[in-house]
């Protein structure tokens, strides 16, 4: 635990959440739910045959694709690999030709959108043949048991290329411990996408350009939140990216009447050192890899001196770093 005005961190156990709040805070969660987004299929080639005069279907080399985010109904922007030759009209099958991707655009920084096609419903089709987008550190295949294991307990709304890991930790009995503290719980969506990989290679982090991730905050929500303000009660952002919806759809309300403005939106908001945090009061988060926006991110919350004390503390008592690693509360 990190006191972001004090000097001394706590080494806690995470069942101890609850009696570690106030009792009045407001938890904010976020209820995304992460698809089997790495797909492994073959591109599918055309071959004459007797003199050009008919010709045949042929599926050549292998592709893998990992989806980053849904553009419109059945369209994703993906990383395609190897992707270099891949032209708009290229035809990719995916298992056993149940699930069909067409590429219909050369985007940026090596991204392709894919239109998808199956017999039936296209997600269905993706929960199929689809693999859990691990990520790489994690340095093994996926298993049947990561379908379950890389979901959090709030995960409901489909469209995550990865998983919110604050979230991982928390299981029905610590929930049921913050309601027994009179904590509030509140729930948004926010699909986690391409930023979460996207390594800072600008020297200049104002330089560093971040992917764009959507999300939803219900009216409902933005009620809660709104009466959390008025009340002046905390309100506790649970992992990075609830941060970046919320700081995202602050900045974006406009002349309402609410804090953060409800619906649906892309968090385009870069957030690093000099922010002005409008509504996240506390956060709970993991411990992230070098040069990532999500680091720059805590560091811009509770301060770079602060942080890196407290990720030499982590290394010197032996703590899990990364998504299925340990977590920090920062208040």
């Amino acid at each position: 635990m990190v006191e972001r005005g004090g000097a001394g961190l706590e080494d806690r156990f995470f069942t101890e959440l609850p009696g570690l709040l106030r009792g009045d805070e407001l938890v904010v969660v976020n209820n995304t739910r992460v698809l089997p987004a790495r797909l492994f299929g073959r591109r599918r080639g055309i071959r004459a045959e007797q003199g050009a005069r008919h010709t045949k279907d042929l599926l050549t080399a292998g592709i893998e694709v990992l989806l980053t985010r849904e553009v419109a109904p059945q369209v994703w922007e993906a990383l395609v690999r190897p992707g270099r030759k891949m032209r708009v009209g290229e035809q990719v099958v995916f298992g056993n030709e149940e699930l069909e991707a067409e590429v219909v655009e050369r985007g940026e920084l090596g991204l392709r959108r894919l239109r998808f096609s199956a017999s039936g419903s296209v997600t269905e089709a993706i929960e199929r043949v689809g693999h859990v987008p691990l990520p790489p550190y994690i340095g093994r295949a996926d298993d049947e048991a990561d379908r379950a294991d890389y979901q959090t307990i709030f995960a409901r709304e489909n469209g995550a290329v990865a998983a919110p890991t604050a979230s991982l930790h928390f299981t029905e009995e610590v929930v049921a411990g913050l309601n027994a503290r009179g904590v509030e719980v509140c729930e948004i969506t926010l699909h986690v996408g391409l930023g979460t990989f996207q390594p800072i290679h600008t020297e200049e982090i104002e330089l560093h350009k971040i992917h764009r991730e959507a999300y939803e905050i219900s009216e409902a929500a933005a009620e809660q939140i709104a009466r959390a303000r008025d009340a002046s009660r905390p309100v506790l952002a649970v992992g990075t990216t609830v941060v970046r919806a919320l700081e995202d759809a602050a900045q974006k309300r406009g002349q309402g009447k609410l804090p953060v403005r409800p619906g649906k939106a892309e968090a385009e908001i870069f957030i690093y050192p000099g922010h002005e945090f409008r509504i996240v009061d506390q956060l709970l988060t993991n411990f992230h890899l070098p040069q990532s926006s999500l680091l720059v991110l805590v560091a811009a919350f509770a301060g770079r001196e602060r942080i890196l004390q407290a990720y030499s503390h982590a290394i010197a008592h032996g703590y899990r770093f990364y998504s299925y690693g340990d977590c920090m509360l920062i208040r």
